[in-house]
This record gives structure tokens, sequence and C-alpha cells, in this order.
């Protein structure tokens, strides 16, 4: 069987990059390919000397830096791939892989980390935040969302299979898309985060400092709960934010950027991980959970799916401080296993994804 695996696109090895990476494994011989690779040589080892297969996307001027203002001519560029040799194609999309075209006699399969929220439910806050409400700039923007929308719904019509990350992903595919998703949850590499039973006395945030993370909330909850140690990992654009909610409080340590080792530590030796943000998954929560580590979280989005309330963590309602201290103030009362966590984090391994994806593809 001839198998085409079909990204977005490579310029990280992040989450929808592991999904790949595990893709790769199941059909070792499959060729791939992405609207265009400007992936770093030192990010690049998971792919070996297998070769890319780009559009013309990957030769446009300024492409390596700014490929993403090419988003209006995606959809022509993924639907430029041909395909017609394959018995089996595999999409990883969260914008435009999906739309590739496909003829009778060959199966697609669609793993769907998300519908593109910006054209969708978040298409406001997009604007708000890129600073295009008004103006020549701001009318184009919304006029190419429209037509992305179009094409959007058009193009999930294809896919003879939709494999949707988490529970949330699949009504948000039933919302945009009409059609149903089998849920299948992303691969996370449960062997390197181990169990450790004995925790230190201080809770963990560790997380990318971009506005839906909410990391400020979690600062200025815990602002107020002087009796409670709170460590802070991460940087970004709203760093700025997070050191004024957590207005120099003693209890609270601003930790920055750390290394891969030091986060795994930092995690084994957490008596809670805490996440504010709505997520389409949330792998991160899983990594706690590898760990031994109680995870306290936002009850909507991906986390729903991952933590067991009163087993191995706690949900909170609303995406407010007093929701937050109040799930604080509940756990502490509380004594869960780090075992339970570390075997509720097994469902999510690698080896169970290879699994899922291959039934669903057979």
């Amino acid at each position: 069987m001839k198998v085409a695996i079909v990204h977005e696109w490579l310029e990280s090895y992040a989450g929808s990059e592991r999904v790949v990476e595990q893709l790769l494994k199941v059909w070792p011989e499959a060729d791939l390919y992405a609207v265009c690779d400007f992936m770093p040589a030192r990010e690049r080892a998971w792919l070996g000397i297998r070769p890319v297969r780009t559009s013309f996307i990957q030769r446009l001027p300024g492409a390596a830096k700014r490929f993403r203002w090419y988003l209006g001519l995606m959809p022509l560029a993924v639907e430029q791939f041909d395909l017609s040799a394959y018995d089996l194609i595999v999409s990883s999309s969260h914008a435009v892989a999906k739309g590739v075209l496909t003829g009778p006699g060959q199966r697609h399969v669609s793993y769907v980390h998300s519908p593109m929220r910006y054209a969708w439910d978040l298409q406001h806050q997009y604007l708000r935040q890129a600073n295009l409400e008004r103006g020549p700039k701001g009318a184009y923007t919304r006029w190419l969302l429209h037509k992305l929308r179009a094409w959007d719904q058009l193009s999930a019509a294809r896919p003879d299979v939709l494999l949707a990350n988490s529970s949330y992903i699949a009504e948000r595919i039933q919302k945009c898309w009409r059609r149903d998703a089998e849920v299948v949850f992303p691969p996370v590499d449960t062997n390197r985060f181990t169990l450790q039973a004995a925790k230190q006395n201080y809770f963990l945030i560790a997380s990318r400092m971009v506005p839906y993370k909410r990391v400020e909330l979690v600062a200025e909850a815990f602002a107020g709960m002087p009796e409670h140690r709170l460590v802070i990992c991460g940087d970004g654009p709203s760093m700025p934010l997070v050191q004024s909610a957590a207005k120099g409080a003693a209890n609270i340590e601003l930790r920055g950027r750390v290394s891969q080792d030091e986060l795994v530590r930092l995690t084994r030796d957490a008596r809670a991980c805490v996440f504010a943000a709505e997520e389409d998954f949330g792998i991160a929560t899983v990594e706690a959970q590898a760990c031994g580590t109680p995870v306290i979280a936002f009850g909507k989005g991906g986390a729903a799916d991952i933590v067991l309330p009163g087993e191995t963590g706690v949900l909170f309602p609303d995406q407010t401080v007093a929701s937050l201290r109040e799930a604080v103030q509940h756990f502490t009362t509380m004594s869960l296993s780090p075992a339970a966590c570390r075997t509720n984090a097994e469902r999510f391994s690698e080896a169970n994804f290879r699994a899922a994806i291959q039934a669903a593809a057979s």
C-alpha cells in the first residue's frame, strides 16, 4: 500500500509535528508533503533524511520568515499536490491539509487538531489582538477570513474519516463543519516524564506567556494566597502582565524560560500543576499526570478529557481568580494518588496513538 502524509507547514518541532512523527513510525515508507518547510536543521532529527515535498509557497518572496502572509493562497497550494498514486492519504490538519484532492479508491483519513479558530469563533479576538478591527487592512482580513470559512467548510467534506484530538475539538468540528469525528488523543511521550511519588510544597505553572494561556490569572490568584508557593516558568509577550499580576508577592517565583531537563524535574517535584487556559487538548497536562503530579485546570477544552476530578486533580468551572482560588483550597483538602495520576496518563501514550490511528486507517 502506498501512503502519503500531508502536513500544513514545518517550522518548529511542536505538538502537531509530534503527531507527524508518530504517523511516520506507523508508515515509515510514506511520502511526506507540506505547504512549506522552513524547519531549522537543529530540530529536524526526527525527519532523518526524508525529503519533504512542498508547494509553490516554498518559493514565494519572503516565505522563509513570513509564510503565514500567504494563508489566502494555501487552499490553492494544497490542492495542487498530485496524490493520485497513493492508496492511503493521512493528513495532519489545523488549517488546510485536510483539503487535498483525492479520488475513488483512495482513503483519506484526516487527523484534525482544530478547525481554523481564527476564521471561526476566534475571528473577533484575532482581529483585536492584531489591531485589525478597522482600516483597509482590517477590511481585507475580514474578507479573507470570510473566503477561508467558505473553503474550510467545503473542504471538510473531502476526507473519508475525520479524527479529532479531543472531545472539545470533535464538538467544534460538528459546529463548524456539521460532521462527526472520532476522538483519538494525540501522542504524549509518557516515558520521558517519569513517576515520582515524593512531592515538594509548591504549585507549578509552565507555559508560553501568550494571552489565551491566562498565566496572569494564576499569578493574581496566588498573590492573594500567601500560604501557597507558586513557581512560574516560561516567557513571551504576556510576561509584563504576569509580573504585574504577581505584585511582587514573596510566595511567587518567576523562573523565566527553563531547560527541558529542569522542566521535567520541576514537574515531578510539584505538589500540583496549574493550568488556566482553554486548550484544544493540552499535552503539558498529560505530562504532569505522567509524573504522578495532580492537576488543577480550567474545566473546558481538552482538560475535561484528561483530568479525572477527585482522582487525579481538580477542574474549576470559571476562568476567574475566585474560581481558581476555590479549586486550590479544595485541592488542599484532598489526598490524591501519584500512581493513579501516572496510570491516567498512560491512556495517552505514543503506542496507544499509533494503534488507534492504524485502526482508523484500516
